[in-house]
């Protein structure tokens, strides 16, 4: 395997921050938040599972895009192709679990977004979701708009992870109780807000969404230390936001009832002071719209692989996915519901519906048939048994819960 420099591995960086992109939304934002208000530093180890769970599994989407050259659903069709009965199934529980799970994120996206304009404007979140919900349907479907949003979040949503960065250590946390915190522990009425955290990180549609990206600036597998680089460190990136996120709030809201952006901004006080309310509102906006952006696109992606669709909106299959997975968003968004608690059940919803995905790329990453020499070694399939098991108990967990 070719050895590349510390500086072109730089320049590597691509896919992976389009995956952190994705998942720090406003659905991060939220659930860290509450989770550090609800439990202080308790939950930390969840964060830490994602993100290494994120870079187990992204990692392997990506070498799996790189060395076949085809998406995640066009190599589970192919490699079922001979066993329909099988590949009928699995087609099912693959949609399935993408278009809920796509579903529910959709909403808490539109949710997240209207909460912030909401707490700029006075207007209620419930009528601003469905407004904005439009507006997002516009941005996805003309390539200029969403070109020059790309530039312009990737500033906010950089500034605000700066700013979350630099209060976790204004606000003086207790290091010693962090350390704790990175103990795996669950309280009985916790286990929830652990499936929700880890469904806002490894979101299932965005296993699909890195093999296609990878495949899409890697031809060769000799790049493969390149994108392993380029998920290392891009998760690592999100997981330290994620982190500094609940340990803001756990120090400085610790015991508050979480349920406006006026809540979560609280936690930004010692730093911004009376500047803490717009400056989450708007962090809160750009976190959403990349997000949303990428949402009905990214379960576009993975039908359209199933079912041989074109990756563009000539089709209008595909072109029809991106407006039902937004409609129904809009819907989830305008119940009337606290918009916490939606964003906390869609987070919750991918977590249920995670295992079905890993599950997928790791069954197709170890075949030989598929990935050559580059199949996952013994070390890594260990790995990804790992979080599909930890991921497969949670999920399972969450839906006892709830009886």
């Amino acid at each position: 395997m070719k050895k590349y420099t510390f500086k072109e591995k730089l320049k590597a960086l691509g896919p992976g921050m389009l995956i952190v992109g994705s998942f720090i939304g406003p659905g991060t934002i939220t659930s860290s938040t509450r989770a550090g208000a609800t439990y202080g530093y308790q939950l930390l180890w969840c964060i830490l599972f994602s993100v290494l769970a994120v870079i187990i599994m992204q990692g392997m989407a990506a070498r799996l895009g790189i060395v076949t050259q085809t998406g995640l659903s066009e190599n589970l069709i192919e490699d079922l192709k001979e066993r329909p009965v099988l590949k009928n199934i699995m087609v099912i529980l693959v949609s399935a679990a993408i278009i809920l799970g796509g579903i529910a994120y959709m909403s808490g996206d539109l949710t997240g977004t209207a909460i912030g304009l909401s707490a700029l404007t006075g207007i209620p979140s419930r009528v601003i979701a469905p407004i904005w919900g439009i507006c997002i349907l516009f941005i996805s479907n003309h390539n200029n708009a969403i070109k020059w949003l790309e530039k312009l979040l990737t500033v906010c949503v950089s500034i605000m992870a700066v700013i979350f960065v630099i209060t976790m250590f204004v606000v003086r946390p207790d290091f010693t109780e962090i350390l704790k915190g990175l103990i795996p522990s669950t309280e009985s009425n916790s286990i929830m807000t652990c499936v929700a955290l880890i469904g806002t990180t490894v979101v299932p549609y965005n296993l699909f969404i890195h093999a296609t990206s990878a495949r899409q600036t890697w031809k060769d597998p000799e790049q493969i230390p390149l994108a392993q680089f380029d998920v290392t460190f891009s998760m690592i990136v999100g997981g330290i936001i994620t982190g500094a996120v609940m340990i803001t709030a756990g120090t400085v809201v610790r015991g508050m009832e979480i349920s406006s952006a006026v809540d979560m901004a609280q936690q930004l006080e010692p730093l911004l002071g009376n500047l803490s309310v717009p400056f989450l509102a708007i962090g809160l906006v750009a976190a959403g719209i990349s997000s949303a952006v990428i949402t009905p696109l990214g379960v576009s992606y993975v039908l359209a692989g199933l079912f041989g669709w074109e990756l563009n909106k000539r089709d209008k299959r595909y072109f029809a996915t991106n407006v039902l997975i937004l409609l129904f968003g809009i819907v989830g968004a305008a119940t009337g519901f606290n918009p916490i608690t939606i964003i906390m059940a869609a987070q919750a919803v991918n977590g249920i519906f995670l295992p079905v995905s890993v599950f997928v790329l790791l069954y197709l990453a170890s075949k030989e048939k598929v990935m050559g020499e580059y199949k996952n070694n013994m070390l890594q399939k260990v790995l990804g048994i790992g979080v599909f098991l930890i991921s497969l108990t949670i999920g399972v967990s969450s839906i006892m819960s709830l009886f």
